[in-house]
């Protein structure tokens, strides 16, 4: 049976003695949760029209029934997080699902607003740290020269989820009605919670750890924050998803303006941009991994070429008026604007300790939330108001350059802190515990 082989720079032996079929069967069964996740959260925005006529709801109720998950999973991150990495992420992760696909369930049979606002409420509770802890799942059970490609397909989970939540959500409905929208993500949800504890044990998925006395540190939990490059990092992984986060948001508008697309061609030309989106955080997560494997520090690298590419690209689009060349260069400009976040989950991953992984990507993402995807599209909103969405357009892609910047702190900073985490060599530790890994 093939087994994962020890890359020569890993801290953390991650995936030592993880058979390779069985970590790819973790990885589906977990991004497939994922992917329910985000099924769950974006189906109500498939099922607005239908809300408002039949209850009755102005826009300011439908959006707090989307806002509230947000809301939660931004408060609950970090504490859930620290809990599952405490006591056991897989049982953790199961819980996680069968909490948001019952509130989900409990959106399908709600009798009025009020019921519907709590089971969005909970929905956001079961949601809250899902994607940390699954990525954290994910990465125990791989090579380390793994991790961007594996954080950046986690990433465009979300956005695929999102995608086929709406589309599934709106055709759902369209037969059957808004309840069923609901009632058919709560069921794959459900599945999927029952599977994952059964196929996925924790005893299988821990990483092998070498020489833990040699290697350990005394406190994990201050990794998080105790060097410079994995604090340039947050902040410069948040910085950069300002750009992509705000061209999402606001894109449908947009060509809706510009273009003159109706509501529902506008949608599906978003949808392609969204895609390019995710297809580009796996291609550029891939391409770090393979570049850089015998060259960890290279990731900081493409992470700046990415910010500086994306900045070009997306500033040249915006230069532009309307027109087929304008939607290519900001589908390419897109391909590669969310691409830093695999390099950066890589970076966040191998400069903190395994144990606190959990945590370390809820931080992470507390920083994308906060930094970027939260205050970019309100932002640019309000520019907006004042000198137009095209002008305002033409000052997104400038956040990245501020990006590249933080990033490359990071790279001045990384090849120490990384030294300093490990204090010696797996091989060395390997060698010194008189331990061999067959490849």
């Amino acid at each position: 049976m093939a087994f994962h082989p020890i890359a020569a720079d890993d801290d953390d032996s991650s995936g030592v003695g993880v058979p390779r079929q069985y970590a790819w069967i973790v990885f589906a069964l977990t991004f497939g949760l994922l992917i329910s996740d985000y099924m769950s959260r974006q189906v109500l925005n498939a099922v607005f029209p239908l809300l408002k006529g039949e209850w009755v709801l102005s826009d300011g109720q439908l959006g707090l029934l989307s806002g509230i998950v947000a809301l939660m999973v931004g408060l609950l991150t970090f504490p859930l997080s620290l809990l599952a990495d405490r006591f056991g992420r897989v049982k953790s992760l199961a819980l996680m699902a069968l909490l948001w696909s019952l509130a989900t369930l409990g959106c399908a049979v709600a009798q009025d607003y009020q019921q519907m606002f709590i089971a969005r409420f909970m929905v956001g509770v079961g949601e809250a740290a899902y994607g940390s802890v699954g990525i954290a799942v994910v990465i125990s059970v791989f090579p380390k020269h793994m991790r961007a490609t594996l954080a950046s397909a986690f990433m465009a989970g979300g956005m695929f989820g999102s995608v086929l939540g709406m589309a599934l959500g709106g055709a759902i409905a369209a037969k059957l009605g808004w309840r069923w929208s609901f009632a058919g993500m709560a069921l794959f949800g459900l599945v999927l919670a029952v599977l994952y504890p059964i196929i996925v044990k924790e005893a299988r998925i821990a990483p092998q750890r070498l020489a833990k006395a040699v290697v350990g540190v005394k406190r994990p939990l201050r990794t998080l924050w105790s060097s410079r490059s994995v604090v340039a990092t947050y902040i410069g992984s948040g910085l950069q998803l300002f750009v992509g986060g705000t061209v999402m948001v606001w894109i449908p508008s947009y060509l809706n303006r510009y273009y003159d697309m109706p509501t529902d061609k506008a949608g599906g030309m978003a949808a392609i941009i969204v895609l390019c989106s995710g297809a580009g955080m796996i291609v550029c997560g891939m391409l770090s991994d393979r570049l850089c494997r015998n060259s960890p520090e290279r990731k900081v690298s493409l992470a700046i070429g990415f910010c500086l590419g994306s900045c070009l690209l997306l500033s040249a689009a915006f230069a532009l008026s309307a027109g087929p060349l304008q939607l290519g260069l900001i589908c390419l400009g897109m391909l590669i604007a969310t691409g830093t976040t695999g390099p950066a989950g890589a970076m966040v991953a191998n400069l903190t300790h395994y144990s606190v992984h959990g945590t370390a990507f809820a931080t992470l993402t507390l920083a994308n939330n906060m930094l970027g995807l939260a205050p970019g599209p309100f932002i640019t909103g309000r520019v907006s108001d004042l000198i137009g969405l095209h002008a305002a357009f033409q000052l997104v892609p400038l956040v990245s350059l501020a990006a590249a910047a933080v990033f490359f702190y990071a790279k001045c900073h990384y090849h120490k802190d990384i030294a300093r985490l490990q204090g010696q060599s797996v091989p060395d530790v390997v060698r010194e515990a008189g331990l061999e890994v067959k490849l």
